[in-house]
């Protein structure tokens, strides 16, 4: 009886002792790791055992694993310096022989030409200014996608930039005997306000050239975590099942290819919105009119 007694607390005392080694074993391990980890947050990981431990072991590949994501950001950095300067060439190189184009085709309407040759050159001068808005618009773009700008959003009034956009705007609309409206509101909403304006001027543009009677109202209506922002017109319509489509890169409706433009418009200010946590909605009727609307959040 008494060996009975004494076999089993022998047992009970080993078992206790390794569940408390490996407890003690466990937390060394944690604490080992987070160590590791600290270090590796901070940019200071160096492996300090060379042993042949699982422990070492670990510590190695953790040291390969961040030599390895070091070295990638490393080449995402390079890569993106390199399409930064890419970009820039291109913005730079073609600006002068356009500008160029432009300036000799207004030189030749100026002179006295045939019929022929006048409808040539307004031609040139047509096609130069579409070269350039294509160039500036995928510059645009491409500092946009690839993280070389950063939209600079903070909460201020929204009414004062849709004033801006007006007064831009509105010689184009009256050229056409159109009117443009901008409605009145407190609102108060996180944006950044030059490509906040570049987007919605977008629209505005859009709206002017495939309308041909009737006008342009902008409106505001605040709800408790967005802002919309109407852009209403009197024009053409869209089709709902080109709803998805308009906002593709480079895509035109078969019903707006006689007039200006090279179908990147939307695409761009959608790509705006989108980096502001911001959207875009259109609804139309065809032969009565479209309303883009633009979601901003209030904070």
């Amino acid at each position: 009886m008494n060996l009975y007694i004494f076999v089993t607390a022998a047992a009970v005392i080993t078992a206790t002792a390794v569940v408390l080694w490996n407890r003690h074993k466990t937390k060394r391990t944690m604490e080992t790791l987070d160590h590791m980890l600290t270090l590796a947050i901070n940019g200071e990981f160096t492996e300090d055992t060379f042993d042949e431990s699982l422990l070492s072991a670990l510590e190695t590949k953790f040291a390969h694993y961040l030599s390895a994501s070091a070295l990638s950001a490393q080449n995402v950095a390079t890569e993106k310096d390199r399409i930064k300067t890419f970009i820039a060439d291109i913005s730079h190189q073609t600006k002068t022989p356009i500008a160029n184009l432009q300036l000799y085709g207004e030189l030749l309407l100026e002179e006295n030409l045939s019929d022929s040759a006048r409808n040539s050159a307004q031609a040139i001068e047509v096609q130069a200014k579409k070269l350039r808005f294509l160039i500036d618009s995928l510059v645009k773009l491409s500092r946009l996608e690839h993280g070389i700008i950063a939209l600079s959003c903070k909460k201020q009034p929204i009414m004062p930039m849709l004033f801006q956009l007006q007064e831009q705007y509105i010689p184009a609309a009256t050229a056409k005997g159109l009117s443009l409206t901008v409605c009145e509101a407190d609102a108060t909403v996180c944006f950044d306000p030059k490509w906040t304006s570049e987007a919605i001027g977008n629209l505005l543009d859009n709206a002017i050239k495939y309308t041909s009677t009737g006008g342009i109202t902008v409106s505001v209506y605040t709800y408790e975590l967005f802002a919309r922002i109407d852009i209403t017109d009197t024009g053409i319509g869209i089709d709902e099942e080109e709803f998805p489509k308009i906002f593709q890169r480079f895509y035109r409706s078969g019903q707006v290819q006689d007039e200006s433009g090279v179908g990147i418009g939307l695409y761009l200010s959608r790509k705006i919105l989108s980096g502001e946590n911001g959207y875009i909605k259109v609804s139309s009727v065809p032969g009565k009119g479209s309303v883009f609307s633009v979601y901003l959040p209030l904070s």
